[in-house]
């Protein structure tokens, strides 16, 4: 649709009109240096703006100056964007024991992080409307994507993550309080967490329970997710069966702290041992945290007064350079006297 932003400046219209009625006359002023060739111009130009042609082009460039001030714009389709009041944090564990491969995905053993990176991304992609952010966390927890509605950039710093970058401890309880340091940054009316871990709080400078309670206090939603198969065949001598044995490898995930985290927060603890159990606790928290169906609308705004500006820029340049032109064409050619050609042909 178009519109003009500011349609009050038409009422400069008749400005030249009014000046040229009731401001007084100027007095000619003398040339102050006799120039024989510009002085043939500036009477042509004299006389050209008397010209009613001429007239008509000086008020059609004032009438584009004073469209352009008026600013025309044109708005474009409605656009709706679904919006949302959740900053949602994903933590997830990268220590030395998620590469364990005790999960079987498409009948085929995997490394725990490869089954958590597919979950967990298609868990972003269905997250539209909601800011997610990313921590990851072994010894050590950094932020590896700051709150952001670009889904598609927390999944590919999410999958590009490797085992080790962090270091190979379990640092729980600083993953807690880096997400709590991020999530309180920006207002919110939800605040969640949700933290994927196979183990037990071994590094780290903040306890897990303390840090639930500063969170508890911040007002961020913890949910825990204990990941990690019960039972796992470990082969014997060579990779033969011979002397193989059956393994608990999820014997260091501390279940007991992960639960008292989710309580002391509002939130709740899963137990996933396969990535099926993973994807159900992940569509579960799609039930219970849904994403917000609110949608805003905004229209695409496009400035068009260059067009009009332009124009009469345009028209000051050929208004300013016609008369010149046309002082050049007709410039009168130097004539050779009679005296002058007599004396010459004499000479020869």
């Amino acid at each position: 649709m178009f519109e003009f932003g500011q349609p009050w400046a038409f009422a400069l219209l008749p400005l030249p009109l009014l000046a040229r009625l009731l401001l007084p006359k100027s007095a000619p002023l003398g040339s102050a240096l006799k120039v024989p060739y510009y002085g043939q111009l500036s009477q042509r130009r004299s006389s050209a703006s008397r010209n009613w042609i001429n007239l008509i082009l000086l008020w059609l460039l004032w009438a584009l100056l004073v469209a352009a001030a008026a600013r025309p714009q044109w708005y474009g389709e409605p656009i709706s964007q679904t919006t949302s009041a959740r900053d949602l944090l994903l933590a997830v564990d990268i220590s030395g024991s998620m590469e364990t491969p005790d999960m079987l995905l498409q009948g085929r053993a995997v490394a725990r992080i490869t089954a958590v990176k597919k979950v967990v991304g298609e868990f972003v992609e269905r997250r539209k409307g909601d800011r997610l952010g990313l921590v990851l966390f072994g010894s050590r927890a950094y932020l590896q994507a700051p709150l952001t509605f670009d889904r598609q950039a927390v999944d590919t710093l999410l999958q590009e993550a490797q085992i080790g970058f962090a270091g190979q401890g379990t640092a729980i309880g600083d993953a807690i309080g880096l997400s709590i340091k991020r999530l309180t940054q920006r207002p919110a009316e939800q605040r969640v967490l949700i933290l994927l871990t196979d183990g037990a709080n071994n590094a780290g400078e903040v306890q897990p329970l303390k840090a639930a309670e500063l969170a508890n206090q911040a007002g961020v939603t913890i949910y825990t997710i204990g990941v990690g198969a019960a039972e796992m065949v470990q082969p014997g001598l060579l990779g033969s069966r011979f002397g193989a044995r059956r393994i608990n490898p999820s014997r260091d995930l501390d279940s007991k702290t992960l639960q008292a985290i989710a309580d002391a927060t509002g939130g709740q603890y899963f137990r996933a041992h396969n990535p099926e159990e993973l994807a159900n606790i992940y569509a579960e928290l799609d039930r219970l945290q849904p994403v917000e169906q609110e949608a805003a609308s905004y229209r695409p705004l496009k400035s068009l007064f260059i067009w009009p500006l332009g124009l009469a820029l345009l028209l000051a340049a050929l208004w300013g350079l016609v008369p010149l032109l046309l002082g050049l064409v007709n410039r009168p050619v130097p004539t050779t006297s009679a005296r002058e050609t007599t004396s010459r042909s004499s000479s020869l």
